[in-house]
């Protein structure tokens, strides 16, 4: 179970979830252009360069996300990639963000949506 004042601290916002959840599903090789493709592909929704860059500094900031450079690829004309990974917090925090939203969906009742 999380900690109460981790989660207090370590609040994510829809981009910052997303992006966890990203770096979390490419286990080991996600970087920032590899994320922005996931996110078209499985979300149909667009990503700036920048704004990955940014959401990916942020999260590693707060400890949820970590990084090294991979090797030197051809293709990059020998630059390395930034690789990211999640962190047992990061992996805290999502299972914990999962747990809170399933939680409002049971909570609501049938008749909220006339689907039933």
């Amino acid at each position: 179970m999380v900690n109460i004042k981790i989660m207090s601290e370590t609040t994510l916002g829809e981009f910052e979830e997303i992006v966890v959840m990203i770096v979390a599903i490419l286990d080991g090789d996600a970087y920032s252009v590899g994320i922005i493709t996931e996110i078209e592909n499985r979300l149909n929704r667009k990503a700036s360069l920048g704004a990955i860059q940014t959401v990916l500094k942020r999260l590693e900031q707060k400890g949820l996300l970590k990084s090294e450079f991979g090797g030197t690829t051809s293709e990059r004309g020998g630059k390395r990639k930034r690789l990211y990974e999640i962190t047992a917090l990061g992996q805290e925090i999502i299972d914990q963000t999962k747990q809170q939203r399933n939680s409002l969906w049971d909570a609501m009742p049938r008749l909220s949506f006339n689907l039933y």
